[in-house]
């Protein structure tokens, strides 16, 4: 009978394993699907319509392409920062400035997906921010952490960049108060 047991108890943990693994690859893949979507919404944005909704249901567009060249990044940004809308893509906050005039543009990611990348970001990376009409470079001049509860982002005189994801970055439980901030400035030529 105990061994019974044991084989019943080995089998449930088992499934349990199973289940956590596809959870989490069903997350990565989830992202992974949104971006192809995002790029095809993002094509129609380029060409003149507004509000292009990537997917009928969906309550965002896309606003900004994001690349980071020397970490192989290339993501499709959003329109808010709910957590529905950073389930499939980083989102910029709609209070913020867009990206290349003046203001900080705030543009915030999950660390676990999008934003991974951020950890590996240092002063010097070139980020590249398109929106429909305009592109601007950027120069991250600084990566810090801050306590998002006494944290205040500045609003520049001029275009800067702030990109925001939770910290840290192998945290096992997601949210928490601190959060890494990477600041970029603009690219004088």
């Amino acid at each position: 009978m105990a061994g019974r047991w044991t084989r019943l108890a080995v089998v449930a943990l088992l499934a349990l394993g199973v289940w956590q693994l596809g959870h989490g690859a069903w997350i990565h893949a989830k992202a992974q699907l949104a971006q192809y979507l995002l790029q095809r919404a993002w094509a129609r944005t380029l060409e003149g319509e507004r509000e292009v909704r990537p997917w009928p249901w969906a309550d965002t567009w896309p606003v900004a392409r994001l690349r980071v060249p020397a970490h192989d990044v290339d993501l499709i940004v959003l329109d808010g920062v709910s957590g529905r809308i950073l389930a499939f893509a980083p989102g910029h906050a709609s209070r913020s400035a867009a990206p290349g005039v003046a203001g900080t543009a705030i543009i915030t990611g999950h660390r676990d997906t999008h934003f991974r990348f951020l950890e590996a970001v240092k002063p010097g990376d070139e980020i590249v921010v398109e929106t429909p009409g305009r592109s601007a470079r950027f120069r991250v001049v600084d990566t810090a952490v801050v306590d998002s509860r006494s944290a205040v982002i500045r609003e520049a005189d001029g275009p800067a960049l702030a990109l925001l994801t939770c910290y840290p970055f192998d945290a096992l439980r997601a949210g928490g108060p601190l959060r890494w901030v990477v600041t970029a400035l603009p690219v004088t030529s």
